[in-house]
């Protein structure tokens, strides 16, 4: 892949989901982390239950999102589990909801039961935003593809990689769940998550055709980017146009 088309430090953070999932982050880390989200003004934050009143305080008045995760990280509790866990963390102020799939019934084939699951979770929530994480790097390709197709088909809104405790080792990785994505479940958003440690990187997934990133460390690639692109100040040695005797 050629050609990086990222415009500016703004687009790049519109582009990223800025996670921290650390299960021994203390509050005054947290809100470190929040009001680095601020000053960057990413898509959203993905954080532990236990800190989405937090955000929904100090992101107050910004566009960002505020993201938290269900069944984290093995995704082997129940449905009606999960689904009281999303419940509860709508209404504690989360605007997305990261659904990881019980990769058990994925490699036994029971379709039915996740697809179950996916629909109640989302009829629970309404209106916000159900990601479903599938955990790639764990998978073969065929099983890729059946569990997007199954979360497309219940009417999640995106299939997500990964957690964060199994990632990509390599961009091609994730241009290939890509490719396999976009072929079978076409109509789902997609949601990279891993391998992304640079804005080249980042640039590349995008043009490959993710829809978001997720990342920890989002506030390093924006900034990098910016001090490159936005902060160096070149100032051109004078010329003359005439030759000189």
């Amino acid at each position: 892949m050629v050609g990086y088309s990222i415009k500016n430090s703004k687009e790049l953070a519109s582009y990223i989901n800025y996670s921290n999932l650390n299960n021994m982050i203390s509050e005054r880390e947290m809100t470190e982390f929040l009001k680095k989200a601020k000053e960057m003004n990413f898509n959203s934050v993905v954080i532990s239950p236990t800190y989405v009143p937090l955000a929904k305080e100090i992101l107050e008045g910004t566009n960002i999102k505020i993201g938290s995760v269900v069944g984290f990280p093995l995704g082997f509790e129940d449905s009606e589990t999960k689904k009281a866990e999303a419940v509860t963390l709508v209404e504690k102020g989360a605007d997305e909801i990261e659904l990881v799939l019980n990769l058990s019934h994925l490699k036994d084939e029971k379709y039915s039961v996740i697809e179950d699951e996916i629909k109640q979770v989302k009829q629970a929530i309404g209106d916000k935003v159900l990601k479903v994480i599938i955990e790639t790097k764990a998978l073969e390709d065929y099983e890729k593809a059946n569990a997007a197709k199954a979360a497309e088909k219940s009417g999640a809104d995106y299939v997500k990689t990964a957690t964060g405790f199994m990632t990509p080792n390599h961009i091609f990785e994730n241009v290939n769940d890509i490719n396999i994505f976009q072929k079978h479940a076409p109509k789902i958003k997609i949601e990279i998550f891993g391998g992304i440690n640079d804005y080249k990187n980042a640039n590349q997934i995008i043009t490959g055709g993710a829809d978001k990133i997720g990342s920890d460390q989002g506030y390093e690639i924006v900034k990098r980017y910016k001090d490159l692109r936005e902060n160096t100040q070149v100032t051109p040695k004078p010329i003359t146009l005439t030759k000189k005797d």
